[in-house]
């Protein structure tokens, strides 16, 4: 098996363990989660990390070639926690602390301006960060392009 599928397959699996499916009442459900297998060929998933999107949503995970070439903002997520596997690239990540003026910016999420007495992180090819629920989290700084492969999971 191939590192990256072993990686993907690893990643979703843990996902799964993780998971207390809930669906918010203010979006339109996704369908559940495949019973059989999924595998992406290493063609699709370099085609998807050029456009940074997803590869896999479900109601109870979402799995996305993400890519990264700015700063953004401060972002925190109500229901969902994120697990990251950098692929290529760095930046300074920022976790915890308080988030400055948040606004909600849709349903379960919102975004503030920066982070005050957050954790900063530099982020490198290999590394896996898990961010829970409710953590504030922030791009600082990006060396382009930062590609990672994003687990997003329903608790």
């Amino acid at each position: 098996m191939k590192p990256r599928r072993s990686l993907l397959l690893l990643l979703l699996a843990l996902a799964a363990a993780l998971v207390h499916p809930a669906q918010a009442a203010d979006r339109p459900p996704l369908g559940p989660p495949p019973k059989d297998v999924v595998y992406f060929d290493h063609e699709k998933v370099d085609a998807t990390f050029v456009k940074g999107t997803a590869l896999l949503l479900n109601n109870v995970y979402k799995a996305y070639a993400a890519r990264r070439d700015h700063p953004g903002p401060v972002e925190i997520h109500q229901v969902d926690t994120d697990l990251f596997y950098v692929v290529d690239g760095a930046v300074t990540f920022v976790t915890g602390g308080t988030a400055v003026d948040p606004k909600p910016i849709g349903p379960n999420e919102i975004h503030a301006t920066s982070i005050t007495g957050g954790t900063p992180h530099h982020l490198t090819k290999g590394d896996v960060i898990i961010i829970p629920k409710g953590v504030p989290h922030q791009f600082t700084a990006v060396d382009s392009p930062f590609r990672y492969l994003l687990i997003k999971v329903k608790e």
